[in-house]
C-alpha cells in the first residue's frame, strides 16, 4: 500500500508538468495530430511490453466493451478536449480545472459502480464545483461582471476531466493486480483508432505540425513519459488502493500545475484563480474524507 501510495504521488507530480509542456507543443503541432502522436508512440512502447502480462480470458460481461470505452473516452476524447481546451486558454486553468476528474469519480461512482455519498460527501462536490465556476467567469457569479475570453477553452477542460475520470471509472471494472500494463496498452491502442479519423480532418483542413526541438522533445515527453509511463502506474496503483484514498493525490496537479504556469510561462494567477483553486482543493478534501 505504501509503495502504491508513493506512485500515486509521484504519477501526479508528473501529470502536472503536462499542462505546460502541452501549451508549448501546442504552438507548432495542432491539437489532434499532436493526441494521436502520443497514442502511437505510446502504443509502440506499451503493446511490447503487454505481451509479458494477460488480460484473462474469463472475466466479467463487457469486458471488451470496457476497454474500448477506456480509450475512446479516457485516451481520445480526454486528449482532443484537453488540447482544445489548453489552446483556448491556459496551462494553468488546465491545472486547476482537472479537479473535475477526481470530483466524476465521486459524483459516478454511485451511480456505475454502486458507491454512496454521504453528505460530507456531496457538500464537497457542490463546494469545489462552485470553485470551478469562479475559475472559469474568473470571478463570483452575481458579483463581478468579468467572463474572460478563454472562457470557452475553461468549458473543453472541464469536459475533459470528466472523460479522464471515465477512464478510471470503467478502469476500476476490469483492473486486477496483474494485468494493469495490458489494459493501458489495449486502451491506448483502441484511443489511437477512434483519434485517428479526427487527426485526418485537422490534417485535410491544412493544418500541419512544424518540426522543431521543443515540439519534438515535448511531443516524445508527452508520449513516453505522461501517455506510456503515468498511465501504466496510475492503472497499477488504481488496482491496489481504493478510489476515495487514491483521489486525493489528485490535487496535487492544480497546485503544481499553476506553479509551472505562473513560472515558466508567466500565466497570471488572479485573485479568483487563487480563490475558486483552492474551493475546489478544499471541496475535494471534504469529499474524500467524508467516508472517514
Amino acid at each position: 500500500m505504501a509503495i502504491a501510495s508513493l506512485l500515486l504521488l509521484v504519477a501526479n507530480v508528473v501529470y502536472a508538468t503536462s499542462y505546460v509542456v502541452t501549451r508549448v507543443v501546442l504552438d507548432d503541432v495542432p491539437p489532434t495530430i499532436l493526441a494521436l502522436l502520443r497514442l502511437v508512440i505510446g502504443a509502440a512502447v506499451l503493446v511490447p511490453l503487454s505481451r509479458r502480462g494477460t488480460v484473462p480470458p474469463a472475466g466479467p460481461p463487457g469486458r471488451g466493451a470496457r476497454l474500448f470505452w477506456m480509450g475512446a473516452l479516457g485516451f481520445a476524447a480526454a486528449f482532443a478536449l484537453s488540447h482544445w481546451g489548453i489552446a483556448g486558454s491556459s496551462a494553468t486553468n488546465a491545472a486547476l480545472l482537472i479537479v473535475v476528474e477526481p470530483l466524476t469519480l465521486v459524483a459516478l461512482g454511485p451511480l456505475l459502480l454502486g458507491e454512496r455519498l454521504t453528505r460530507r460527501e456531496a457538500g464537497g462536490a457542490a463546494l469545489a464545483v462552485a470553485g470551478a465556476v469562479v475559475v472559469v467567469l474568473n470571478g463570483v457569479p452575481g458579483l463581478t461582471l468579468e467572463v474572460l475570453p478563454r472562457w470557452r477553452g475553461d468549458i473543453l477542460l472541464i469536459l475533459s476531466g470528466v472523460a479522464y475520470a471515465s477512464y478510471s471509472l470503467l478502469g476500476r471494472t476490469v483492473l486486477t493486480d496483474t494485468n494493469a500494463t495490458a489494459i493501458t496498452a489495449r486502451s491506448i491502442v483502441w484511443g489511437m483508432l477512434v483519434m485517428t479519423p479526427l487527426a485526418a480532418l485537422e490534417w485535410a483542413g491544412g493544418a500541419r505540425p512544424v518540426v522543431t526541438t521543443s515540439a519534438v522533445a515535448g511531443t516524445l515527453y508527452l508520449a513516453l513519459v505522461i501517455t506510456a509511463g503515468a498511465y501504466l502506474v496510475w492503472n497499477w496503483a488504481l488496482a491496489r488502493v481504493e478510489a476515495a484514498r487514491a483521489a486525493p493525490f489528485l490535487t496535487v496537479q492544480p497546485v503544481v500545475g499553476a506553479l509551472l504556469g505562473a513560472v515558466v510561462l508567466g500565466e497570471p494567477v488572479t485573485r479568483f484563480t487563487a480563490l475558486g483553486g483552492g474551493l475546489v482543493v478544499l471541496g475535494l478534501w471534504m469529499t474524500v474524507t467524508g467516508r472517514r
